[in-house]
This record gives structure tokens, sequence and C-alpha cells, in this order.
């Protein structure tokens, strides 16, 4: 399955809540396996983000659907990335003509 990265700020609303959060990952794990993905990893981190998450998702539809489903409770902002694998990567760089 594709994998995509996310990019994770938390909003006024989420911040303010925070210690909610916890709860609010399980809820964002659920959200990735209703539309058939999973999460693989998921940091705190300090910076321009709060959280990165990545996740399996079987095509870019789907991973859109469990992006927006989180988005729309306000906690959080993202902003979301399709990421190659290693053998992905090779495979595309193979592919290139000179």
């Amino acid at each position: 399955m594709p994998t995509y990265i996310t990019l994770t700020k938390w909003t006024s609303e989420g911040i303010g809540n925070v210690d909610e959060s916890p709860e609010r990952l399980e809820q964002a794990k659920q959200v990735s396996e209703k539309f058939g993905g999973e999460f693989r990893d998921f940091y705190l981190t300090f910076g321009q983000y709060d959280l990165v998450y990545i996740a399996e998702m079987p095509d870019d539809e789907a991973a859109a659907q469990a992006v927006l489903t989180i988005g729309r409770g306000g906690a959080v902002e993202t902003e979301t990335f399709r990421a190659f694998t290693e053998d992905e990567y090779r495979e595309v760089i193979g592919g290139l003509s000179e």
C-alpha cells in the first residue's frame, strides 16, 4: 500500500484541549482503518509541526478522505505527502529515459 506522511499542527482548540490528544490519536487510527489504511508510526515533534504520523493507505482517495475526516474535527491542521519507499524510489528512477 502507498505510504503517506502527515505533518500536523494543533489548532488553538487542539492545544487548549491537549490532554485529550491521546484519545484523538486513537480516533485518528480508527479513521485510517475505516478507509482501509493503517497507522505505521507517530511522533510528537518540536518546531513548525507538533505531530507527524506515517500511514499506509490503499490509494490517494482513501488518504484524502482520512485526512479530511481527521481535520474536520477541528483539533489539528494537516499537510500530507505521498512518500515512496526505497524500492519504489529505485523503480521510479530506473524508469527514467535518458
